[in-house]
């Protein structure tokens, strides 16, 4: 293939079109269906005609509760959206079972594109919790020292008391019967 027939979709928009629903990373039909260049009905047709392939955990239709949940976190702008239809939410999985249902050259392309925007942000992530990780290891370090620090300015402080108590003494007016030194 050309470099100029290849089709090329920057892993920002792919990403951008990824949101988290019952705790997994999906994409929605009507985002697929954006980025294959097909009608969202033509997409859940197909999906229809091969539902065997798409088991829950590849895919998933959305409740409506989840509906008006994406419509509060400005995903969609209203229920009206999707034209009385309740989207389908799919999984990294159901994204590449759909390459087997769009047998098309665009389908493939940005098949692959998304696959590999999922394993970035899989990367990303393992290098995010491994930095999170580093950062709390460094912070319980530190927060012993924090200990140590306090445990030592408390001694010099103890140490600048018993001074002032020490300086105090020796310039305090001295009392008592004294003798003339004429």
């Amino acid at each position: 293939m050309s470099k100029e027939n290849k089709i090329i979709i920057h892993e920002g928009i792919i990403a951008s079109k990824i949101v988290i629903i019952r705790n997994e990373k999906v994409i929605l039909d009507f985002h697929l269906a954006e980025l294959y260049e097909v009608e969202t009905r033509a997409l859940k047709q197909a999906v229809r005609r091969n539902i065997s392939r798409f088991p829950d955990d590849f895919m998933y239709e959305l409740t409506e509760k989840e509906v008006e949940n994406m419509v509060s976190q400005n995903v969609i702008p209203s229920k009206k959206h999707f034209g009385g239809a309740a989207p389908f939410a799919f999984t990294e999985s159901g994204v590449a079972m759909l390459s087997s249902v769009l047998n098309s050259k665009k389908a493939i392309e940005v098949n692959i594109a998304i696959m590999r925007t999922f394993t970035k942000l899989r990367k990303l992530l393992s290098t995010n919790q491994d930095i999170l990780k580093k950062f709390e290891q460094l912070e319980t370090r530190l927060s012993n020292h924090d200990d140590q620090f306090m445990l030592i300015f408390e001694y010099l402080k103890q140490f600048e008391e018993a001074k002032q108590q020490h300086l105090e003494q020796e310039n305090r007016k001295k009392i008592g019967f004294r003798k003339s030194e004429d």
